[in-house]
């Protein structure tokens, strides 16, 4: 079958495998054909799974490839399978045997050794073996591909589980790059293995391990710098911000987030996430001035995004009538009841139907039903913020930002509602998720290193 017969995702992969390009490559192109800085290695990837169609891209890509774009324009979607991101609780198998098919389809050796067990029977990929310098290529779409993989199930999996598959694959790709010579396919691994240690720094916070998120921080950081993407360095800044932010240290986050939006232009996804980050930041500082700024910079930063711009995963903008965290910000300036609506606009419109509340992103959403409690709270509502907490502590994933907004409505409800029937109760599911077994059997290799209202 020719690349002209195929469906438009495998239609570009093909043409992009005839061009001997990397994603990474394409996405640069496209770039510069267009003068944006909106186009990543992720959409391109997005782009080849099929998950969004490159309507407003084509005529650039025609371009790139050197195709006529009504090649392109009339080449039919690819119907999607059967729910390939569904989160089911043996997802951790899911993913080693995603490991697996997708290294063996590029024809590179895969061993899954079912030594170690981790949570009950399940069991992770401990090995991968090496390959030629010839085949660098393929690891990089390989990687490209289990990165895209991660970015989706990272909000949705224990992340002791995500952790652990991460950092057999960045063990991985560190072995291959002390092989491969100069050149491009060097650089898009460099890459590569920067955004497999920004997601081990995403699931790290998440466990709460603090010191070991800064240090893969610093790991993609140094990874940006050497591959000159600048974008893998502000999502690093945006990891840093938040876990100041978990920890009670605002202005340290809001320094971090305004650092981080001066490295990456308007229309990037991860500088609108910044803009608000730093607005609940300087919320929680008690700064209304920065927190309106802030506010303002963010709603023209994500109206300046692509139509399609990812609206989940790890790298991902939840959409809504407002910007993210402004629940939160109202939250923290006192104005309660503005605080309620903008909470149940953004359930509304990012957590709904049940599928999404408790598949693509649990912890968002039950953080997001925290921030409400809060509110109600501050309102003087009792029931309404107590059955709010509850329904955030019934879910599979305790995050620990999910359990640093949890404690704050401990404490909010043991000061302004004690000695109450709804409180006791409250108090002791919070302490039966705290005492929950610990996930975080955390290591560091030898080569270093969501979303709620």
């Amino acid at each position: 079958m020719e690349a002209f017969d195929l469906p438009l995702p495998d239609m570009l992969k093909c043409l992009r495998k005839a061009a001997k390009m990397t994603q990474q490559q394409v996405a640069d192109r496209l770039c510069a054909i267009t003068g944006t800085f909106t186009v990543t290695r992720h959409e391109v990837g997005r782009w080849e799974q099929g998950r969004v169609r490159p309507t407003s891209w084509l005529p650039a890509l025609a371009e790139t490839f050197e195709v006529d774009l009504d090649t392109l324009q009339k080449a039919p979607d690819r119907k999607p399978p059967p729910a390939p991101y569904t989160v089911l609780s043996d997802d951790v198998e899911q993913v080693s045997e995603v490991l697996r098919r997708t290294f063996l389809r590029h024809g590179i050796a895969a061993a899954a050794t079912p030594a170690l067990r981790l949570h009950q029977d399940r069991r992770v990929i401990q090995a991968l073996d090496m390959i030629g310098h010839d085949n660098v290529g393929d690891v990089v779409d390989s990687l490209g591909e289990l990165i895209d993989h991660y970015a989706l199930t990272i909000c949705a999996l224990p992340p002791a589980n995500v952790y652990d598959e991460l950092l057999t694959v960045r063990s991985y790709a560190s072995g291959i790059l002390g092989c491969a010579g100069p050149g491009q396919p060097r650089k898009d691994l460099v890459l590569a293995t920067g955004w497999l240690s920004q997601l081990l720094a995403v699931a790290a916070c998440d466990m709460g391990e603090h010191a070991a998120a800064r240090v893969w921080c610093s790991d993609a950081e140094r990874h940006s710098r050497e591959a000159k993407h600048p974008e893998l360095a502000a999502w690093s800044a945006l990891t840093k911000a938040m876990v100041a932010w978990y920890q009670g240290q605002p202005r340290q986050s809001a320094t971090l987030s305004a650092q981080g939006q001066e490295a990456v232009p308007e229309g990037t996804v991860v500088h609108a996430k910044l803009a608000s980050q730093e607005m609940r930041a300087a919320a929680m500082a008690g700064e209304i001035d920065r927190m309106t700024l802030a506010r303002r910079r963010a709603g023209k930063a994500i109206a300046a995004l692509p139509a399609d711009a990812p609206v989940t995963g790890a790298f991902s903008i939840a959409l809504a009538e407002d910007p993210p965290y402004t629940a939160t910000s109202l939250l923290f300036v006192g104005r309660f009841k503005e605080a309620v609506a903008a909470t149940n606009r953004v359930i509304q419109t990012v957590y709904q139907p049940e599928a999404r509340q408790r598949g693509e992103h649990p912890s968002g959403y039950a953080r997001s039903l925290l921030i409400l409690a809060l509110a109600q709270a501050g309102l003087g509502h009792l029931d309404e913020s107590v059955a709010a907490g509850h329904a955030a502590l019934s879910g599979s994933r305790p995050a620990w930002p999910t359990m640093v907004l949890a404690g704050k409505l401990d404490n909010a409800l043991a000061q302004d509602f004690a000695d109450t029937r709804q409180t006791a109760n409250y108090h002791s599911r919070y302490m039966e998720a705290t005492t929950r077994p610990s996930e975080s059997r955390l290591q560091l290799s030898d080569h270093g290193p969501g979303e709620d209202s």
